[in-house]
Order: structure tokens, then sequence, then C-alpha cells
């Protein structure tokens, strides 16, 4: 099982893979897992639906408000 994650994780991920999405994507959310893979939809629950479709259970996503502040980790 890998550490839970930090706030500096969290930040380090969204600065990385999310501030890129702001100007095309803002007020979407964004799941990026630790290695950088992304998915983007316009809810909260359609990202985590779609998070869970695509990284399955071994890559946990950090979900965030493309814009805005984190929402949570999932899973």
């Amino acid at each position: 099982m890998k550490a839970q994650p930090t706030a500096a994780e969290a930040d380090a991920l969204y600065a990385e893979y999310g501030q890129p999405l702001e100007q095309q994507h803002e007020g979407k959310y964004a799941a990026i897992t630790r290695q950088g893979r992304t998915v983007i939809a316009a809810t909260v629950l359609t990202v985590a639906d779609r998070a869970d479709e695509e990284f399955g259970p071994e890559e946990p996503a950090f979900i965030f408000k493309i814009g805005g502040p984190s929402v949570y980790k999932w899973r």
C-alpha cells in the first residue's frame, strides 16, 4: 500500500498536470494519477467514474476542479 498523499504532493501534481489545462477546461474536473495520467469531465461524478474505468484500483487518482481547489482523493 502506498503512503497517504500529502497536500504538497497534490499541489505538485496539479502544478504539473492541472495548470496547463486551465485555459481550455476551467471549471471542469480532472482526475490525475501519480504517474500523470489524466481524465477530464464536466462533473465530479463523471470524472470519478471515468477514472475508475480507465485507471482501475491499482492506480488511484487525485480529483481537482480545474482552476479551483482540490476536491478529494479518489480511492
